[in-house]
């Protein structure tokens, strides 16, 4: 469901001139306000929140998250025309460096996106009672904090060590080192904690995808996760199963990506998109991943495709002659021979659309819904949160701490879903009924067993949702050597984080410094 929320953001675009600055640690906001003339009113106290949330979006090239969860990882290559988006295959391939437009495009996005909450949070905190309700006040300042603290969140797990920003600077004050990834993970669980305290747990429909109690608690949950805080983890994730909360899996997999269902009951936090407007809100991705020209879909690019190595990953049975294949596999990703029709049932899908034979399905739309000319304008949202990774967190967690029989519940949950797909989508080949054998219940309580095999259940569960190569760095050296053990480039010492951008090594000496040490 769109929402006003949405509207407004889309709107709005932060028009503020708050203050000049010549770093994108601080970019300069075009429009005609001052502080003074802007934090008069609540509806700009909103506008101004509104305004934080809009680098997470794919309305913009800046949010390019997928160059490097996915088509950095065994799921995808590059794709597309051999020349076009090379900094993109210079990152699928380990060879970028400092002056990689992909590089520096991201970590722009990012830091935008943290001056825009830092801006609301001192702004907004300072406006007097006698122009803003108190309670809505706190509620905007607590959803900039989960903001600024999701920006942290990717930007560290892409870059490492990172300058930390927590108020608005002047050109002047920037020559900032960076802070250690540890340190950084402490403010990241401060803002998490701070806006877990004040968000409400839902929004009325007008209001629904802003970020709530829940996803500020999820946040926190795969913050500790990733620095191997396993009891926080799974305690925290835990309450999110539990009553105010009222997540759930959805029955049909294919429902967390597609339009008319949209903010349900597995979302936990959703970057919002909404085509034909202006300014431009839609999201881009759906001309990004599509295939090329002439199949009557319109132009697609045809990027971030598939591997073989990913679509061997998924679990089959054979019965009689027949295989049957886990049905997230077609969910997933395009192919030829599929257990689905095409998104667009009218064209049989080829594998000669792409130099795999595959592409990535979860952010296309079909041509009912967005017409081919205009492709890049789909209204598709992106779940960054859903509600499966967060059982599949508490496996995780729970096993490393020593209890696997506790695991097995949160990992089974997630394997049942995905087989009784079968049972709800008469879609599917063999439906009503689920193939024998495919994705049964496991059983196995061996630590390093019920490991791998939770570690496989992400990889099918979320493939192509931007998470693959950050999973892979966060399991250590040893699993990544072994996942890129073909790869003539990679090195898990060098390749972990991508470089920091050349032109902000040119503006702060203090990153440049700190490189160097």
């Amino acid at each position: 469901m769109k929402t006003t929320f949405y509207k407004l953001l889309i709107i709005t675009l932060f028009a503020s001139s708050f203050y000049a600055c010549e770093d994108i640690l601080n970019t300069e906001l075009k429009g005609s306000y001052t502080t003074e003339t802007f934090f008069v009113s609540e509806e700009n106290a909103v506008l101004s929140v509104n305004a934080a949330y809009r680098p997470l979006s794919f309305a913009t090239d800046g949010a390019e998250i997928w160059v490097v969860g996915d088509t950095r990882s065994d799921d995808a290559i590059k794709g597309g025309d051999a020349g076009d988006k090379a900094d993109a295959g210079d990152i699928d391939e380990f060879v970028e460096n400092t002056n990689n437009g992909v590089v520096a495009t991201i970590w722009g996005n990012y830091y935008e996106g943290i001056t825009r909450c830092n801006y609301a949070i001192e702004n907004i905190g300072a406006m007097s009672p006698d122009i803003i309700n108190v309670e809505l006040q706190a509620r905007l300042v607590a959803e900039a904090k989960f903001l600024r603290a999701y920006y942290y969140f990717l930007l560290i797990n892409i870059y490492g060590d990172v300058p930390v920003l927590l108020e608005t600077k002047l050109a002047s004050e920037l020559q900032i080192a960076p802070s250690t990834v540890s340190d950084i993970y402490l403010q990241i669980e401060k803002d998490c904690d701070e806006a877990q305290q004040v968000l409400p747990v839902e929004y009325p429909v007008n209001h629904v995808g802003r970020a709530t109690k829940g996803a500020a608690l999820a946040l926190l949950a795969r913050s500790y996760l990733y620095q191997e805080k396993w009891q926080d983890a799974y305690e925290t994730a835990m309450l999110l199963t539990q009553a105010p909360y009222t997540y759930q899996l959805m029955p049909n997999y294919q429902h967390n990506f597609n339009v008319a269902y949209e903010n349900n009951s597995e979302s936990v936090f959703e970057i919002q998109h909404l085509s034909r407007q202006d300014p431009f809100s839609g999201n881009l991705l759906n001309q990004v991943f599509a295939a090329p020209a002439d199949y009557g879909m319109g132009e697609g690019y045809y990027f971030n495709q598939p591997t073989q190595d990913f679509v061997d990953a998924f679990e089959t049975v054979n019965i009689a002659g027949t295989i049957y294949t886990d049905p997230r596999l077609d969910y997933t990703i395009g192919r030829e021979n599929a257990q689905l029709p095409w998104i667009d049932d009218t064209i049989a899908y080829s594998s000669d659309w792409t130099e795999t034979g595959y592409i990535a399905k979860k952010q296309l739309q079909p041509i009912a819904e967005i017409p081919g000319n205009i492709k890049g304008d789909g209204d598709l949202n992106y779940t960054a949160i859903r509600y499966a990774d967060v059982l599949l967190w508490i496996a995780e967690a729970y096993n490393e701490d020593g209890n696997s029989a506790a695991a097995l519940i949160y990992l089974n949950a997630v394997r049942k879903r995905a087989r009784e797909c079968f049972q709800v989508d008469e879609n599917l080949l063999n439906y009503p009924d689920t193939p024998e054998g495919l994705l049964e219940d496991i059983s196995v309580t061996d630590q390093d067993i019920l490991r791998d095999m939770i570690r496989q259940e992400r990889r099918t569960e979320l493939g192509f949702e931007f998470h693959r190569y950050f999973d892979i760095m966060r399991y250590g050296e040893a699993y990544a050597n072994g996942v890129f053990s073909e790869v003539e480039n990679f090195n898990y010492q060098k390749n972990r984080y991508l470089p920091y951008p050349q032109r902000e090594l040119d503006t702060n000496y203090e990153l440049r410094n700190y490189i160097k040490n």
